[in-house]
């Protein structure tokens, strides 16, 4: 008997301690209670709303987390007033108020209702949004109470991010102390409505991120903020409210931002083949997000080195400072302004607008309008546009300028004001010009002879200058042409290159390939460069080299190789970049030895690494770029062996709505190259598609496409693997490292392998474009059947390895070129 009481003493801590019994329904009623161990759901069964425990403290906390990891707490009510036992109890009183309870029956934490109330229900709804509202009445303007108004730090999607004018509510993320610890952390994240609307990221009272203002597509300062496959988002500023909210456009796929307590503010996406958050952004890219890192009018370009530097008309109010690193001092005009003294405005372009707190706006006048406003107010500094989506509104500057950066695509121009002495003075310039004119044939008229003598002189010094000049003048007209299109590439020095590269010693030589060899260098602050050396002899010349400046120069993303500057001196043409120590993929698939080292997890972090890449390209950046030769030898591998795509000789890039062009000169590598392209000449964003396709199928099965040799047939590695999907026995396709996988890998490799296949279809129609390929990846969403695959006809592969000699791109390891081949 005394065992079978004490049996069903420790059954009962069982229950209460861990069983968590899940309420009927979504709803609390009135009157109803939720104890410790009991939860509700919402419709869906993906948010739970109960009491849980963090990390090893006896502490307890009213929640509410996701059903499929429970780990992830989106919202605490008693953050600052933890329970130290299991006692606690929510009740939901006759008056509609929600009331947290401690074993002496103390209330540590209650809700509040902006209004009385008639017929209130407490529920969890989908959006994992716990809300008093009026039974039967779902429109959300009319929630008496909602815990979206009281964020802790997470933002999840539907939630108006801002500030309501009618209840004075504002949203404010709070990080937490710890991953263990959810009491208020010393990291905010709010919108400022002072001026003209932007979030601030604070450590303390310190500001320590901007997000810029809204600019009609995207916050200022948040270019990595574009129209993507997981979620679409809007900005809304009315009478009413002000707030930036996001929506998912998948419900299979979750996303939510969280703050932490280093003030670093992150997107996370889960990823249901590992059951974990993913890393999809953060707001803050690099050091030039910091806020005011360049002090006031300074600008920040992380491409540069040093980082900051004044505008133009600007310079270092403290020198010494400047020059050791010190930026925060900022900067001073060079010329005093008196206003109505003929001072005027420059365009500073492409840039993160300054802090708009001491900003005026107005949505009704144009930029015509603008301007004339802010010269005749002596204190205006500065004006832009609101909206650049539509060109209308007006963005007034009445404080100092600060927390500028620049962006080499995503940017937004505004236009500063400087006095007379520091504006363009080509006007000026042409002044002199006619004066010069006039003066020159009056004086020629009196001085003969000698008018005469000095024309002849110019004239024959003229002709010289013209005869003698060089292929180095000729590529340095063309590269201030180029910075007239705001191309703004570093020119390194010949002579900075030779010492970074021993004198392009045999031991610093990397590979070579078509363009010609490639060196590893270090200049002389430490940083490692790759530096691709045009040869006399280079199938490739000035075009090749012009078009992958121009398409690649204003490219940002962690997934393409970075391009740090050219070179050019008389007959040489160089291309920096920085450098990549695991050098390119090619020299990992298709090696026995270091294939091995790739486990599955490397090569789908690789897969995911490029189809980014090529979201970027293909979406996110200014103009749409189709890259024309992706393969494996342009894929170069970082430290950490994340992929980064290579190589834009001949890429082509589009505006507006153009994704497809016809060429009469097939360029690219034959393997790669889709049907459409290699044989009537027709490439668009689907034949980046397909080569990505090939790609995944070689990263998958560690062979070469072109020059694969089965036995049983004669087909190339696409028709292998269409062949073995056909007959259901697709896992035999897989490399051999990975034949004796887990069956969690074996089931995302075979997925691959059937997303590769809908890459490479015959018909361009039929393939996904590139965001339907990173969502595919990332998530478990159906899969097509994918259809037949271009080239899936059997050949000689005898004969067609012995031509793959002629038209094969060559490696150059570290950076690679590829060979022209015409059709």
């Amino acid at each position: 008997m005394k065992g079978f009481t004490i049996f069903c003493f420790w059954f009962s801590l069982f229950c209460v301690f861990v069983v968590s019994v899940t309420v009927d329904g979504d709803e609390i009623p009135l009157n109803g209670t939720l104890k410790d161990g009991e939860t509700i759901a919402s419709s869906d069964g993906y948010f739970e709303l109960g009491f849980v425990g963090i990390g090893g403290s006896k502490n307890r906390y009213l929640g509410i987390w996701y059903s499929f990891s429970n780990e992830t707490i989106v919202w605490i009510a008693n953050r600052e007033a933890p329970l130290n036992d299991s006692s606690g109890l929510l009740k939901f009183t006759p008056q509609g108020v929600l009331q947290l309870l401690n074993s002496a029956n103390n209330v540590v934490w209650n809700s509040s209702l902006l209004r009385g109330a008639r017929n209130p229900v407490a529920q969890l709804l989908v959006t994992g949004n716990l809300v008093v509202k009026e039974a039967n009445d779902d429109d959300e303007d009319n929630y008496l109470w909602q815990s979206f108004d009281y964020l802790t730090d997470t933002f999840l999607p539907a939630v108006k991010f801002g500030v309501n004018l009618v209840t004075n509510t504002e949203s404010l993320l709070r990080s937490w102390i710890s991953p263990d610890n959810p009491s208020p952390g010393n990291s905010t994240t709010q919108m400022d409505t002072s001026g003209y609307p932007q979030i601030f990221i604070r450590k303390g009272k310190d500001i320590v991120f901007r997000s810029g203002p809204w600019n009609g597509i995207r916050f200022s300062g948040m270019p990595n903020l574009s129209p993507n496959p997981i979620y679409t988002y809007e900005f809304v500023m009315n009478e009413r409210e002000i707030y930036y909210r996001y929506d998912l456009t998948n419900s299979s796929v979750f996303t939510r931002m969280m703050l932490n307590n280093e003030g670093i503010f992150q997107r996370l996406t889960w990823t249901s083949r590992t059951q974990g958050w993913n890393l999809y952004l953060t707001a803050q890219m690099d050091n030039c997000d910091n806020y005011g890192t360049c002090g006031v009018y300074g600008s920040c370009d992380i491409n540069n080195s040093p980082a900051c530097e004044c505008l133009k008309g600007f310079t270092p109010k403290y020198p010494g400072d400047w020059e050791s690193g010190d930026w925060s001092g900022g900067c001073v005009m060079k010329s005093n302004m008196t206003c109505g003294d003929g001072e005027g405005f420059r365009r500073i372009s492409s840039v993160k607008l300054p802090d708009t707190r001491m900003a005026w706006f107005n949505r009704t006048i144009d930029l015509r309008e603008c301007e004339l406003t802010c010269l005749r107010n002596c204190s205006c500094k500065a004006y832009s546009t609101l909206d650049i989506s539509n060109g209308t509104g007006c963005l007034q500057w009445y404080g100092d300028l600060i927390d500028i950066r620049e962006y080499t695509e995503t940017g937004q121009d505004f236009f500063l004001k400087l006095p007379a002495s520091e504006l363009d003075t080509s006007r000026s310039s042409d002044t002199k010009r006619v004066v010069l004119f006039i003066v020159i044939p009056v004086v020629a008229m009196g001085f003969i002879f000698l008018g005469v003598y000095l024309l002849l002189f110019m004239r024959k010094k003229k002709l010289r200058r013209e005869e003698g000049m060089s292929m180095r003048q000729i590529e340095r007209e063309y590269m201030d042409e180029s910075r007239q299109k705001d191309l703004e590439l570093p020119l390194f020095d010949f002579t900075t290159i030779v010492t970074a590269t021993k004198n392009f010693s045999d031991y610093n030589k990397l590979g070579e390939g078509g363009y010609g060899p490639v060196y590893k260098g270090t200049l002389k602050d430490g940083q490692e460069i790759a530096v691709k050396r045009l040869s006399k002899e280079s199938t490739q010349g000035l075009d090749e080299f012009k078009n992958e400046v121009l398409c690649i120069a204003k490219l940002q993303h962690r997934n393409l190789v970075k391009l740090l500057g050219c070179c050019i001196q008389m007959e040489e043409k160089m291309l920096i970049y920085e450098y990549m120590p695991n050098k390119s993929l090619d020299a990992f698939i298709f090696d026995k030895k270091q294939s091995a080292l790739l486990d599955w997890p490397t090569r789908l972090r690789i897969i995911n690494g490029i189809a980014r890449g090529l979201l970027y390209l293909h979406q996110d950046s200014r103009l749409r770029i189709i890259h024309r030769d992706l393969k494996a030898s342009n894929i170069l591998l970082d430290y950490d062996m994340n992929p980064k795509i290579s190589d834009f000789g001949l890429a082509r890039s589009f505006g507006g709505n153009e994704t497809q062009a016809n060429t009469k000169r097939v360029v690219g590598t034959y393997g790669y190259m889709s049907p459409e392209y290699a044989i009537d000449g027709l490439f668009s964003l689907k034949s980046d598609v397909f080569s990505f396709g090939v790609l995944v199928l070689e990263i998958v099965h560690g062979q070469r496409n072109r020059g694969f040799f089965h036995p049983d047939h004669k087909h190339n590695l696409l028709g292998h693997a269409w062949r073995l999907y056909k007959e259901e026995r697709t896992w035999e396709f897989l490399d051999d490292s990975l034949m004796n996988s887990s069956d969690s890998i074996m089931f995302e490799a075979l997925r691959a392998i059937r997303i590769s296949l809908l890459c490479v279809q015959q018909n361009p129609e039929d393939r996904p474009n590139i965001s339907q390929v990173v969502l595919m990846l990332s998530s478990n969403i159906a899969l097509g059947q994918p259809k037949e695959p271009g080239f899936f006809n059997e050949r000689n592969p005898f004969g067609q390895e012995s031509s793959s000699s002629k038209v094969d791109s060559c490696s150059a390891n570290e950076m690679t070129i590829t060979m022209f081949a015409a059709r």
